[in-house]
């Protein structure tokens, strides 16, 4: 039956007219790998030997450079590099392979499962299957990919097809701290049929990290897609204002302020206030929930708050020391002089109010 063959089709089957093989070597003949080497000129004796331009002189080879790729043999594809494009990433190559070191980011509460998530969701998205997977153990096998490009468009038959189909491994290694991990791929299988026809291709050490590099590269633009979202929902989230309470004096401690939000987000917050109310952040410790502040003047911004009042904080150094309450979603915040002691109620309640104010403000969104 004559098959119906839009001129979109036939222009696509005329571009469509390489296999992957043919795409690989240089178009035309290759009779310069026969090509004789021809001694320098001779010259007679009592005559002297001109000055030769070394305009198109061909370098030497060195010693590590495979000799034997002339011809069909050479691959004149450009290399392919990696592009660690996503927040949190960088290379890492050694003489075996390439790993991407990826970092945690600030929400990151488990490296390992974001990883996995992100590699499922990778994998879901182009219909990879997953052949074999072990989390504990920190590897991903997919399914065969298939991959097909139309050699030659009959009108009257089946279309011959080009098929590479392969499968890759992912590894993925996080350290014992959980901030830092690598990931790395390797090809596994491969292979390529022309019509049904096996070809016998055999890879080369650059095949096998071309394709690698590829299927890395497109995993990693994936992640970088998801980690830019989360970003930017961590970054509106951070903008949105926290609610501070005062709690009078207790019997174990004096007066504090409690936010109604957990841990990182009032520490993020923190962080971008206490230089707006004036104080200098010197060093932070965040394990310990510890910020070291320095107020170097009570006049000017503190002063235009209090009108006439005297202000009873005094600049010096100060501590500040966040505590999570037990169910993790409240977070305690104590003011304290720089050897640890807490402050008196009283200043604590005197300043509370431009503390709250300025932890419940709105920020804009960059």
């Amino acid at each position: 039956m004559l098959k119906q063959v839009t001129p979109i089709l036939l222009i696509a089957a005329v571009s469509a007219c390489s296999s992957p093989t043919d795409r690989r070597v240089a178009n035309g003949n290759d009779e310069y790998v026969n090509a004789k080497e021809i001694p320098l000129l001779v010259i007679p004796e009592g005559l002297t030997e001109p000055t030769y331009g070394r305009e198109y002189e061909i370098p030497k080879v060195g010693n590590k450079v495979d000799k034997d790729l002339v011809g069909k043999r050479l691959d004149i594809r450009p290399p392919l590099l990696v592009l660690p494009m996503s927040e949190g990433t960088r290379i890492e190559e050694g003489s075996d392979n390439i790993k991407i070191i990826v970092e945690s980011i600030a929400t990151t509460k488990d490296l390992k499962q974001e990883v996995f998530d992100n590699l499922h969701g990778f994998l879901a998205k182009h219909e990879i299957p997953i052949e074999n997977e072990n989390y504990d153990e920190g590897f991903i096998e997919t399914g065969w990919i298939d991959t097909q490009d139309v050699i030659e468009t009959s009108w009257f038959g089946e279309d011959k097809v080009y098929l590479l189909r392969q499968r890759y491994r992912y590894d993925v290694d996080v350290s014992p701290h959980g901030r830092s991990g690598s990931m790395s791929i390797d090809l596994i299988k491969h292979e390529e049929s022309y019509n049904g026809d096996d070809q016998q291709v055999l890879l080369t050490a650059e095949d096998k990290r071309r394709y690698t590099v590829d299927m890395l590269n497109n995993t990693i633009a994936y992640i970088s897609l998801k980690r830019d979202k989360q970003i930017k929902a961590d970054r509106i989230q951070q903008s949105k204002g926290i609610t501070v309470d005062l709690v009078a004096e207790t019997e174990t401690t004096g007066a504090y302020y409690i936010s109604e939000v957990d841990f990182n987000k009032t520490w993020d917050r923190l962080r971008i206030v206490l230089p707006e109310l004036g104080f200098d952040i010197v060093d932070m410790n965040s394990a310990k929930g510890l910020y070291y502040i320095v107020l170097e003047e009570t006049g000017g911004f503190w002063s235009s708050l209090w009108g006439e009042d005297k202000l009873s904080l005094e600049k010096g150094n100060y501590r500040i020391e966040l505590v999570e309450t037990d169910d993790k979603e409240q977070t305690e915040i104590f003011i304290k002089d720089a050897a640890g002691e807490p402050l008196e109620n009283e200043t604590i309640t005197e300043i509370y109010r431009v503390v709250s104010e300025a932890m419940k403000e709105d920020r804009k969104v960059r």
